[in-house]
């Protein structure tokens, strides 16, 4: 919001700069974004007369202009604007002046063979927004020539954006920010007079209905008659530009400026046009929820189609306008109108919230009901724009219509008990002067009076806080109270506690073997990914959001696998070639019992890996099933984890022949297999792509071992092995890791490692086996074994697979 200190002086006394005052709301909560002097935007611009005008003898759109800037001395300016004429009072840029909205800096020149010393300004060049196409003409008569534009023009200003936070409401306001001004600085609060205003008899010619009380609590139809439209006073067009808001007209001014100033949003129907719409002289003004099928077209031209979440504002039950979003252009107030319909009333923050987003269209207005408008100061605000429309717009009030549900005044506050030893306790020791104190009593009754709360002591230092109407909404428990002390009384002035000794941090260890888990994957040249929690929906276990965004975002993930899939073939579509990529975060679903959700990580592989193709030729190398499963193998052995793989066949999305569930001490742990080529062909992608999904909390807990955590060194022989080979049809569905485990436990102590170094299926192998061949190496810990030891446990080896899986023997 911006705030004018020109306008901020008129409500509260400041005894601070602009930098200052800056710096003490955004230590408060307000940030200011920025600070915007404006005495430079005009330095050097001064009241000049033109005393006569004359055609460029030498271009037709150009003038030559004789301009009296005072002290005897009249310039000689070229001017290009068409509105220019003698006898007016103008802006005029002296020689020297540097205009820094344009960046420009005037000189004597010479246009078209004419000379001109200085520059005749419009608004546009001084910074100001204007429609007019052309110079700016002073309205006032007899102004001192060569005297400052600046305060004519309300560049004397300094302007402050100030961001206010959600809970603020009260902030969205002049008289918000002058009450949170003076409870900061202890200056005294001015805020201006509103008297009651009087409605003179007419003809009952309005009616009100309220079909949902609960979204609009209250409402004030006022009918002012014999409106004069015309543009507003310079002192009120210059508030709504320092404001950023266009100045329209006197009517639509006073409307805009009271939304400023009291942060109550108004509106002005033109009571004529309110009257055609609704089909006669009588109208009946309705507040109800759209029905399916109705349209409006709003202020900026654009027709909106309804939905039942839309709050709308009728005649005679025909739309005039959204409810606090936007007015109907059918009856907005024009050059032609003469009366006026007033509305002043409150909504509900949650519907208009509702209705705003559901039409994609968001005001001032709806920025301010979407937060909580003040309850209790609507008559206040109604009464402020109804006293300026008759002083401003020679408007008389004829008649007057109320609808009002609101709860009696003492509702619109609420008592809360503060207790001063709760206070220190929450906010610790202050700084008085370099010494440690605390918050006294003293500190708490001036802050919270300071905010307009009423406090009544009951002794031993407690108090009940009656919070102010305006704050409401923000304060509802002891701790909010406590917050605002801290505020008020500066975050600076806290003490800094530090541990009486320091330690070194650490990570627990779930995080450090994540960190490590990461590291190994991207040492296996996977990249690491992030992909929305959001997906569309289409999956039974899915679980739905109510309230979704997008309807592309209306689901939450069952698993990582999709979304890599997904990305994969995105890469490979931008020219990007094979994506390996791994992608680490929180899955969900819904079963009988109710929803579920845990960690996985998940990763994609394909395509040629090969960094350099000078010494292989350039023929592509698809990765293989066992290239990917060694980039698993890989990652486990660097966590020394042992990990068992079964077939698996359960997701559709994986070759039912080329699928593996992985295990670790009993507990699934995930799956690994090749895309099914049905999908491969569907998705256009590689014929190897490879996918893996892994449980972290399983991952974890079977990390979670101290042999693991704490590696502990093993000796190793100094003595030579003992190599033995062994090969063998076996049938095709016995797995390797079946016969690795069975050779394992028939060796015992003497085996060191089993390794598989071929596997051959095809001429002169039976149908339904393959050719497995393995070596065996030996090794003893205190000696070198002999022949005479090893063959006893190699033979015993080749028993043991004849007998559990009946193998055929080759060697």
């Amino acid at each position: 919001m911006r705030i004018s200190l020109n306008w901020l002086r008129e409500l509260v006394e400041i005894k601070l700069g602009p930098e200052e005052l800056a710096e003490t709301l955004t230590m408060a909560g307000f940030e200011v974004e920025d600070i915007e002097n404006r005495h430079t935007w005009a330095d050097g611009v001064v009241v000049g007369k033109v005393l006569e005008r004359q055609p460029h003898p030498n271009a037709d759109k150009l003038s030559v202009c004789q301009v009296d800037i005072g002290a005897s001395e009249t310039l000689n300016i070229v001017c290009g604007a068409p509105n220019v004429r003698a006898d007016i009072y103008v802006p005029v840029a002296t020689t020297g002046t540097y205009l820094p909205n344009i960046d420009l800096k005037i000189k004597p020149a010479k246009l078209r063979g004419v000379p001109s010393q200085g520059m005749i300004c419009s608004l546009k060049e001084l910074g100001l927004p204007s429609d007019v196409d052309g110079i700016h003409i002073f309205t006032q008569e007899n102004l001192p020539l060569g005297s400052d534009v600046r305060p004519l023009l309300g560049l004397d200003d300094v302007i402050l954006d100030v961001t206010a936070t959600a809970n603020r409401a009260d902030a969205l306001s002049m008289v918000g920010i002058a009450r949170e001004v003076a409870a900061l600085t202890g200056g005294k609060l001015s805020l201006p007079g509103v008297d009651a205003v009087s409605v003179s008899s007419g003809a009952n010619n309005l009616g009100l209905r309220i079909a949902d009380h609960h979204a609009c609590p209250a409402y004030i139809g006022t009918v002012i008659k014999g409106v004069k439209i015309a543009p507003s006073p310079d002192w009120l067009q210059q508030r709504l530009r320092a404001a950023g808001v266009r100045p329209i007209n006197n009517v639509v001014d006073i409307t805009n400026y009271v939304l400023w100033e009291w942060g109550q949003p108004l509106h002005a129907f033109d009571q004529n046009r309110l009257q055609a719409v609704a089909g006669g002289e009588g109208v009946t003004l309705g507040v109800r929820f759209a029905s399916g099928g109705e349209s409006l077209k709003t202020l900026d031209g654009q027709i909106r189609n309804l939905s039942n979440q839309n709050l709308l504002i009728t005649a005679n039950n025909k739309p005039v306008a959204l409810a606090g979003v936007m007015g109907g252009e059918e009856t907005e107030v024009n050059d032609q109108t003469d009366s006026i319909v007033l509305e002043a009333a409150l909504f509900d923050s949650v519907v208009i919230r509702r209705s705003s987003r559901s039409v994609g269209l968001r005001s001032e207005a709806s920025g301010r009901y979407e937060r909580g408008v003040n309850r209790a100061e609507l008559e206040i605000a109604c009464h402020r724009a109804l006293s300026l429309l008759t002083d401003l717009a020679d408007g008389v009030i004829t008649e007057q219509v109320i609808a009002d549900t609101r709860p009696d005044s003492s509702s619109w506050s609420r008592s809360i008990v503060l207790h001063l030893q709760r206070v220190n306790d929450v906010l610790g020791p202050v700084d008085l002067a370099g010494e440690t104190g605390e918050i006294t009593a003293a500190d708490v009754e001036r802050i919270l009076s300071a905010l307009g709360c009423d406090l009544t002591y009951k002794g031993e230092e407690t108090w009940t806080v009656t919070v102010p109407p305006y704050r409401y909404r923000d304060l509802e428990r002891e701790i909010d109270l406590i917050e605002e002390i801290a505020r008020l009384y500066g975050y600076d002035n806290f003490c800094d506690t530090l541990p009486d000794k320091s330690e070194a941090g650490y990570l627990p260890v779930d995080q450090e073997l994540i960190r490590k888990l990461r590291a190994f994957l991207r040492g296996e040249g996977l990249t690491e990914v992030v992909h929305y929690s959001l997906v569309k929906p289409g999956d039974d276990r899915q679980i739905v959001l109510s309230n979704p965004l997008f309807a592309e975002y209306s689901a939450l993930r069952t698993d990582l696998m999709s979304g890599l899939i997904d990305a994969f073939q995105y890469n490979l579509e931008k020219g990007n070639g094979s994506l390996n990529a791994f992608d680490m975060g929180r899955i969900f679903w819904q079963e009988e019992e109710g929803l579920q959700e845990t960690d996985a990580i998940a990763g994609i592989m394909g395509g040629d890996r090969r960094v350099g193709k000078w010494s292989r030729g350039t023929a592509e190398e698809p990765m293989t099933w066992f290239d990917a499963k060694g980039i698993l193998e890989s990652v486990f052995a660097a966590l020394n984890l042992k990990v068992e793989y079964q077939p698996d066949c359960r997701d559709e999305r994986l070759h039912p022949g080329r699928t593996a569930s992985l295990w670790v001490s009993g507990n699934r742990l995930g799956v690994f297999g090749q895309l099914h080529p049905q999908l491969q062909q569907e998705q256009s992608l590689p014929d190897s792509v490879y996918v893996f999904q892994l449980d972290i909390h399983v991952l974890l807990s079977a990390l979670d071992e101290d042999e693991i955590l704490v590696p502990s060194f093993h000796p190793y022989s100094t003595y030579p092995a003992s190599d033995r080979d062994i090969a063998f049809f076996a049938p095709v569905n016995i797995s390797v890791a079946e016969i690795e485990k069975s050779i394992h436990k028939a060796a015992k102590g003497l085996l060191e490692s089993v390794e598989l170094f071929d596997e051959y299926r095809g001429e002169n192998v039976p149908p339904g086996q393959r050719s497995l061949a393995f070596r065996l190496v030996y090794r003893g810990s205190d000696r070198t074994l002999t022949d005479a030891e090893v063959e006893p446990v190699h033979n015993k080896v080749r028993e043991a697979l004849v007998e559990k899986f009946g193998v055929n023997l080759r060697s």
